[in-house]
């Protein structure tokens, strides 16, 4: 099974994902309104809202990743898009993320710094990759394979670390 067979499939039977993204927002609604008022009964739940973060964030990340590669890469056409895999994970990523942030400041959801990390070098990846591809630079060079690599790393982290001076 490829995966333009499992978006083909989810296409065509689309209950299955949408059972699956939208509790994630309700169950948030739902945490604000029993996690409580006070800052000791909110810290005690911040464990359920990580656990929120990660179930809305990690298909809606695998959404936007996949939106920019086929906008950018395979020049797919906005008419073209398909709801449920590519708009339906965002939103459920956004609506969550925006009733946690009223109750809980990001900073003390445990793991929150690592997503965003991870978002950060996905997107820095792609940069370089959609730069590559629209320069059309292909060179034909004596450079060993590993001073390659070791470069696209080094270039990681350096972007890494100008992002984080940034933000």
């Amino acid at each position: 099974m490829t995966l333009r067979d499992l978006f083909q499939s989810v296409s065509d039977n689309p209950g299955l994902l949408i059972l699956l993204l939208l509790p994630v927002p309700a169950i948030a609604f739902l945490a604000n309104l029993w996690s409580g008022q006070t800052a000791e009964e909110i810290w005690k739940w911040r464990y359920v809202y990580a656990v929120l973060v990660y179930l809305a964030c990690i298909p809606g990340m695998f959404a936007v990743t996949l939106n920019i590669y086929l906008f950018l890469f395979e020049r797919q056409s906005i008419w073209d898009m398909n709801l449920v895999i590519q708009v339906l994970p965002i939103l459920s990523m956004v609506g969550t993320l925006m009733l946690i942030r009223k109750k809980l400041p990001f900073s003390y959801v445990p793991g929150f710094g690592r997503l965003s990390g991870f978002l950060t070098l996905i997107f820095a990846v792609m940069g370089m990759l959609w730069f590559i591809d629209r320069t059309h630079i292909y060179a034909i060079t004596y450079i060993p394979f590993a001073y390659i690599a070791i470069g696209f790393v080094a270039l990681l982290l350096i972007i890494r670390f100008a992002w984080q001076r940034i933000f």
